[in-house]
């Protein structure tokens, strides 16, 4: 295979892969270790062995997805606290032509939804429902039968419908409830934060061990309300948050004083309240997230 014309192909289908392994992996750096080493082999596989760059890169990817979640599972049994995606800022995300489908499935809950399902579950179901490759494409990249792909989609689609959230938000809601929630927090409105919070409110604190969070999710309106008292009570000086886009949904990004990241929030939304919170600490899962940039003198 000609060297420039490899390249070409791989940089044609990088933004599809980093999605695919993204989806898989819930990692953005795990993800560009998978795309990476597809690289590596796509240089080294012989033009009369790859008849679809595509089809080739995608197989790459989606395997070495499933030999890390395989080999994940040990390490995650082990992390301290819940474990969550690694957040991805928007401006981060690759290009790619998204869908409602694609959109949807770049969520931190959704993203969540799919830790329910096996490794070969989890590539059959996204390369199948949200990036539209045929069962014989999804039968040759996982190496199963078509039959048996079928089966493993249906259980799949089965399992995510069950946990997907029944209600749909507009955007524009999901933006003002966020900046709601974040005005009750920077001035401390205890009553204005309960009044946004669902009854069956449940907050998710990934520290992964290194940094202050809860260990074990925080279930109701009030103990939630009083979780965030109490971390706010105690903030560091300087301690500021903006409105951005994570994950294609609205979040927050908490900051130091210095301008680098402190935390990560996503929300899940039911009947005009908040249903879920997702608060990523963990530093190392916020290495994509850029400091906030200093204004100058006016």
């Amino acid at each position: 295979m000609r060297e420039r014309s490899a390249d070409e192909a791989y940089e044609q289908h990088r933004p599809l892969l980093f999605s695919i392994a993204y989806r898989m992996l819930g990692s953005v750096m795990d993800a560009e270790d998978v795309v990476q080493e597809a690289f590596v082999r796509w240089r080294r596989a012989q033009e009369a062995e790859v008849r679809s760059p595509k089809a080739y890169l995608s197989a790459v990817v989606t395997r070495l997805c499933i030999d890390r979640l395989r080999s994940a599972r040990e390490r995650r049994e082990e992390y301290v606290g819940p474990w969550l995606p690694e957040p991805l800022p928007d401006e981060r995300a690759p290009d790619v032509a998204e869908t409602v489908v694609l959109e949807e499935s770049l969520s931190m809950a959704f993203l969540v939804l799919l830790e329910s399902l096996t490794p070969v579950e989890r590539a059959v179901f996204l390369l199948r429902e949200v990036f539209g490759y045929d069962y014989a494409e999804v039968a040759r990249i996982v190496g199963r039968g078509e039959e048996n792909c079928r089966q493993i989609s249906h259980r799949a689609r089965a399992s995510v419908a069950a946990r997907r959230p029944r209600f749909e938000r507009s955007r524009e809601e999901e933006e003002r409830l966020t900046g709601e929630f974040l005005r009750a927090c920077s001035v401390g409105d205890m009553d204005g934060l309960l009044a946004l919070l669902s009854e069956d409110v449940t907050l998710w604190s990934d520290g992964g061990g290194k940094t202050r969070a809860a260990r074990n999710p925080i279930h109701g309106a009030a103990n939630v309300a009083r979780f965030f008292s109490g971390i706010l009570g105690k903030a560091p000086p300087g301690l500021s948050a903006r409105l951005t886009s994570i994950n294609g949904r609205p979040g927050l990004v908490g900051y130091f004083g210095d301008g680098s990241p402190q935390s990560v929030a996503t929300f899940e939304f039911e009947n005009g309240s908040i249903l879920a919170i997702r608060l990523v600490v963990n530093p190392d899962k916020l290495r994509t997230v850029a400091p906030l940039e200093k204004e100058g003198p006016r």
